[in-house]
């Protein structure tokens, strides 16, 4: 009997301690609200996002996961630069498809010189003595 009731104080103890910590019993009033977290280490703006940028990319939690604001922008940042690499690329892709087919004619530079093709020689073509 007495275990009883040493163990029905101590639940109203901390009971009591919970309720005055949650509703702000003493000086301080009751608890602050939290600060919504964000995202701490976002995408440079200045500079094209590289590989370290993307890897130490954490997104803050949220009630129920990452906040989506904070995804969809990330994603959306990496998904014009993805479409601008792209375009550079492909740009780049037809500046040497040019030369190469200009340089397949044989084009004779000023000093009289023809143009050497620095083209990896398709097998069974190379040169033999």
């Amino acid at each position: 009997m007495v275990m009883f009731l040493f163990l029905v104080v101590a639940l109203a103890v901390v009971v009591a301690a919970v309720t005055l910590a949650v509703v702000g019993g003493g000086e301080n009033g009751p608890l602050p609200e939290a600060v919504p977290e964000r995202l701490r280490d976002p995408l440079p703006p200045d500079r094209p996002v590289d590989r370290a940028d993307v890897e130490g990319l954490r997104f803050p939690l949220a009630a129920r996961g990452y906040r989506m604001a904070d995804v969809d922008d990330a994603l959306s940042r990496l998904g014009a630069e993805l479409a601008e690499r792209d375009a550079r690329i492909a740009h780049l892709e037809s500046a040497l498809a040019g030369a190469r087919s200009s340089s397949a004619r044989g084009p004779v530079h000023a000093s009289g010189e023809s143009h050497v093709s620095m083209d990896k020689p398709a097998p069974g073509q190379e040169d033999r003595p």
